[in-house]
């Protein structure tokens, strides 16, 4: 074989390797019931923060260390942990998309995006 046959399938090995283990990290939108079925695998959820349950954070006490309940659109909740400081206009937001896995009851919450469509929704649409 020649050395650039040799080169290119190192180069094709290498490519299939990096795919297979990107392949891992790959994540769909769960509900909070199917993240239970999946317990320890990394997972997205869309969700809601029920506000008739309690938000613990103090950032006195600990700083990275936020407590909450959260509930999907097919009306599954769940307690989440978040331990990281709690993000800027937390309360304000409308839905809440974690990342993370479920530990036993519990979404242990790796990164959070807030969503906040109010935002970006039209003024004379919120006026009528």
């Amino acid at each position: 074989m020649k050395k650039l046959h040799i080169l290119g399938l190192v180069l094709i090995a290498g490519a299939i390797a990096a795919l297979l283990t990107l392949m891992d990290d790959i994540s769909t939108y769960d509900s909070i019931e199917s993240a239970k079925k999946k317990e320890g695998k990394f997972v997205h959820i869309i969700a809601k923060v029920d506000t008739t349950k309690p938000v613990v954070y103090d950032p006195i006490k600990d700083p990275n260390y936020l407590s909450f309940t959260a509930v999907d659109s097919l009306g599954f909740s769940a307690p989440v942990v978040y331990r990281n400081a709690k993000p800027t206009d937390f309360e304000k937001s409308q839905r809440v998309v974690m990342k993370g896995s479920m530990e036993g009851e519990t979404f242990e919450c790796k990164e959070i995006v807030l969503k906040c469509p109010s935002k970006y929704t039209d003024e004379k649409a919120a006026t009528l």
